[in-house]
This record gives C-alpha cells, structure tokens and sequence, in this order.
C-alpha cells in the first residue's frame, strides 16, 4: 500500500478544509487528482509530504504512519515532489546538471560531491527525459518546459516510491505541455516506475497510463475509480455544475461546453 487515507478531515478555524477523505492507492497504480482551484488539492499534497498533519482521522504513506513516528524526513526521501514552489527555490546560477544531482540529497542546491554512479543516474535521467543537450545551461535561462523536465528528473534521483507532478503544465503552450506530456507517458510506462500521481484541473491532461481518478470538489471526494467511468459527461455534467460533454481522442478525453439552443 503506497497511501492509505481513513476519513480525514483538516479544519483551519470554524472552516474544513478537507472534509472525511477516503483514499487507498497500491503499488504501481497511477492516479489524477482532479479539482478545480480551491478544491482543497494543495492541503491534501501537504499532507502526503507531512507538511501539515490531519485535524482528524488516519493516515499511512509509504508504511509509515502520521502520529506515530516523526517521519517527515525520511518521508521525503522516498516521495518526489515537483511543484512550481520548488521551481522558484532553485539558486540562480545552478546548471541543469546540478539541479538534478541535488536531487539524490533531497536539497535545493549541491551542497556534498556526488559519487560517480550520482552523475551517471543523473546523466541517465537527462537522456531519459530528453534534456541531456541543456544539461551545463544555467537553470534559470531554460524554458518553463525545459525546467520541469529538469525537475521530474531531480525528483527521480533518489529512486522515489512515489513521484507527484503537481500540474506541471502550467505555463506550457500546446508543443510544450504536450512534449511534456509524452515524456510523463513514457515514464510511466517503465517497469519499474514510481506510482504516480498527477494532480491538475484540466482533463485534457489526462494519459492513458493514468487508469484511476479521484475527483475532488470542495475538500470532499466527489468520486473516484477507474478514469474511464468517472470522465463522462453526464458524471464531469454534476461535478462542475456545468453542462458538458466529454470526447475521447487517442484514449485520451478533453471537454467541452454543450451550448445551449435558445428557442
């Protein structure tokens, strides 16, 4: 079992924020967190990095379980975590290289000398994901692409069991989030792939490798199963509270508004 989640609710004031979440999710399996902004997405990625702690109920990542032991550092040892906050915590003057090489330390910034089978993972990781050629180019002189391409591979350095994107598309045009997108694909793909789980509000996002979905709405689980009966229209219909309609296109759905006839 890679997370466990038993009705867990977190209150900030007279306000829940999440509200009785219900979550499992087994080796291997590749989940979207699905949820419009104010979905309650972030506190519920906060929790799994134990960066807040639940108001109630019970959690277990990885084995380990929240309350019992102190487990944040060696939680974030086995999770890779690739957020826009990290993004803007990059030093300046770090070349693509050594961004992912601090990766293998969990740091921001190379702060210890690498061992030789470091710089050769981390080669490994650059070819994989197609950034070998930018590798000594100064990270904050690379495209928003190019940068989170560089970040899923220092996310893969320490051999995560868990690998979270938190909506890494964002700021991409068309060629490349879907460039990106491929490169998540054929991650996936691989034998011996992390479980992942891909957190956006935009459907269209939405690979075949990623077979399950949760959709959250309002810090509640509205749904959640296999990506194939949860995005329908009739189902995304009352999940936005908006009339649409769903088509899918190389096993992969986008959505769109169903415009009413005015009579």
């Amino acid at each position: 079992m890679i997370l466990n989640m038993e009705n867990v609710s977190i209150r900030r004031g007279d306000r829940w924020i999440l509200n009785n979440i219900n979550w499992q999710i087994e080796k291997g399996e590749h989940w979207v967190l699905l949820g419009l902004n104010g979905s309650g997405k972030t506190f519920i990625l906060n929790l799994l990095n134990a960066y807040t702690f639940a108001t109630k109920g019970e959690v277990n990542v990885l084995g380990m379980q929240f309350g019992k032991t102190y487990l944040a550092e060696k939680l974030r040892q086995q999770i890779g975590f690739v957020s826009s906050a990290i993004q803007q915590k990059i030093h300046q003057g770090d070349n693509a290289f050594e961004v992912v090489l601090s990766g293998a330390f969990a740091s921001i910034g190379l702060y210890e000398k690498p061992t030789d089978e470091m710089r050769e993972r981390a080669i490994s990781l650059l070819e994989d994901l197609g950034c070998i050629e930018y590798a000594n180019r100064d990270y904050d002189t690379l495209s928003q692409g190019e940068r989170q391409r560089v970040l899923i591979a220092r996310a893969l350095m320490a051999e995560p069991s868990l690998l979270i994107l938190d909506e890494p598309t964002n700021g991409l045009d068309f060629i490349a989030r879907e460039q990106l997108l491929e490169s998540i694909e054929k991650l996936a793909q691989k034998p011996d792939a992390p479980t992942m789980i891909y957190v956006t509000h935009h459907v269209e996002e939405i690979l075949p490798v990623f077979q399950k979905t949760l959709l959250l709405k309002e810090g509640e689980v509205f749904d959640q199963g296999k990506t194939e009966e949860l995005i329908t229209g009739e189902q995304l219909t009352r999940f936005f509270d908006l009339p649409v309609e769903v088509s899918w296109h190389n096993e992969r759905p986008f959505l769109s508004k169903v415009q009413m006839v005015k009579k």
